[in-house]
């Protein structure tokens, strides 16, 4: 009887030892990193797709289910996902990735928000309260996420710390090196001065140094009247710009109209992992970021 109990034991120690986190990953970079930070020690699904945004998604049964028996919840926060996201947790029922709880995750806690409101108006259009949330254009905000994250792994799994810290190590000191390349790279983009089709850039711009002359929305998440981007084509008369940025997943329709009106290119960020066939993972996504804006230059 002792030796089967203690076969048991064993069992139940190595199956904990291989056990995969179930990691419910709101947005594609997110699930990317957390691959890199966990490696086979979680299985993650992906609430969103890179062409589809992330303001407007709809809380459908299968989000619900799979946030259902998630162990950690890793998304932006700043209310990116206050559409949907409030109700997939309510309705999920899962206390264990409820806000406050160790299994949830928001990336936007760890670094320095940009555009930070002084007022809040629903007559100033899409405008988040903790300031703008797509921390992700600027490839330094992942340093910090990065240990952040890796922390909350080794508190839900504490058995692979030492893989964990391995896994955060190695991908630390790649990323530092990536990031030095990339900036070396962009170097030609510091002050050149762009469009945006929404105001979706300022960590790239902070980034990079791109020096942002207009939007194309006329309030942040509205869409522009003909009228408006007529406007924006006069004011590119006494500052005009180099090329005009959209976010993979927006409709291309304004930053054409501007493109072939101005005769400056319309370049096309990926935004996220798999927003371009090129960006397959978080340092392809940024090797074809810096590609395309070095392109728009030419």
């Amino acid at each position: 009887m002792k030796k089967l109990l203690s076969i048991f034991l064993l069992l139940v120690i190595s199956w904990n030892a291989h056990a995969e986190l179930n990691v419910f990953a709101c947005e594609p970079e997110w699930a990317a990193l957390t691959q890199q930070l966990a490696g086979d020690q979680a299985r993650i699904y992906i609430a969103t797709g890179a062409l589809q945004d992330p303001h407007q998604v709809q809380a459908r049964p299968g989000l619900i289910a799979k946030a259902r028996s998630a162990q950690l919840l890793v998304c932006t926060g700043a209310e990116l996902e206050v559409g949907w996201m409030p109700v997939v947790l309510r309705e999920s029922g899962n206390s264990a990735i409820q806000a406050g709880r160790s299994g949830y995750f928001e990336a936007a806690q760890y670094v320095a928000m940009l555009e930070v409101p002084t007022r809040l108006d629903r007559a100033d259009g899409d405008v988040h309260a903790a300031g703008n949330p797509h921390i992700q254009t600027d490839a330094r905000n992942f340093l910090p996420v990065a240990e952040a994250l890796s922390k909350r792994l080794i508190q839900l799994d504490p058995a692979n710390t030492a893989y964990y810290q391995r896994r955060l190590a190695t991908f630390d000191q790649q990323w530092r090196a990536a990031i030095a390349r990339w900036e070396k790279q962009a170097a030609p983009l510091k002050g050149q001065p762009v469009i945006v089709q929404h105001r979706g850039f300022p960590y790239l711009n902070n980034w990079l140094g791109l020096k942002q002359v207009a939007e194309l929305e006329p309030k942040p998440g509205m869409e522009p009247s003909a009228a408006y981007l007529g406007n924006v084509l006069s004011g590119l008369q006494q500052h005009p710009a180099r090329m005009v940025l959209r976010a993979a997943y927006q409709d291309e329709r304004p930053s054409e109209w501007i493109a072939e009106r101005a005769r400056i290119p319309a370049v096309i960020v990926p935004y996220s992992v798999g927003g371009t066939s090129q960006a397959t993972d978080l340092f392809a996504m940024f090797d074809d970021t810096i590609q395309r804006l070095l392109a728009g230059l030419k």
